[in-house]
């Protein structure tokens, strides 16, 4: 019945961010009250300054750290290198969504695009903390992937000529768990 929030509810949901929760939801009696769209409004500021208040610990993250399997080491990899060099953009070319989970686990302010032909895992994928998950066949060889990719992320605004980003991909295309490739791309 108020609309400002009270400093607990605004605590527990920065806080929820912080802990890297992926997303973040009203309870009923909040759903239903007399300011519902100023609510998720309110909620959103909230997780965006929360978001922007954290550091990325990367390199904390991996110090002293051994990766179960080829594609979880590529998607670290990925998020590793394109922290360092201030890449514009990472892209998961993803059928199951397994490589885009495993770097949504991170603190990162570098947007991750998650490409897949798969309307389920797009819409798995779309709950990750900062991937954008997007529709894309990925079924023709990799180098043809690879440049329609870029043109999806030049087509959406997200890299123009000359911007860096990382890119990961399995090869051969369409095996799930086959991440096993990444990519450093200048933008043409």
């Amino acid at each position: 019945t108020n609309p400002v929030p009270t400093r607990a509810e605004v605590s527990d949901v920065a806080n929820a961010v912080l802990d890297g929760t992926d997303a973040v939801m009203l309870s009923a009696e909040t759903a239903a009250g007399r300011y519902p769209l100023e609510t998720v409004q309110e909620m959103a500021k909230i997780c965006a300054a929360a978001e922007a208040a954290e550091d990325a610990q990367l390199d904390a993250d991996f110090t002293g750290r051994t990766f179960s399997s080829i594609d979880q080491s590529i998607a670290m990899g990925a998020l590793f290198t394109a922290h360092h060099l201030g890449a514009k953009a990472i892209v998961a070319m993803t059928d199951s969504g397994s490589t885009a989970l495993w770097m949504s686990r991170h603190r990162i302010h570098i947007p991750i695009y998650a490409l897949t032909p798969k309307v389920a895992t797009q819409r798995r994928m779309a709950l990750f903390r900062n991937v954008r998950p997007l529709l894309m066949d990925t079924s023709a060889d990799r180098d043809t992937a690879l440049d329609q990719a870029e043109s999806q992320l030049k087509l959406r605004n997200i890299v123009s000529s000359g911007d860096v980003y990382a890119i990961t991909c399995g090869e051969p295309m369409g095996a799930p768990g086959g991440t096993n490739m990444l990519k450093i791309c200048r933008a043409i």
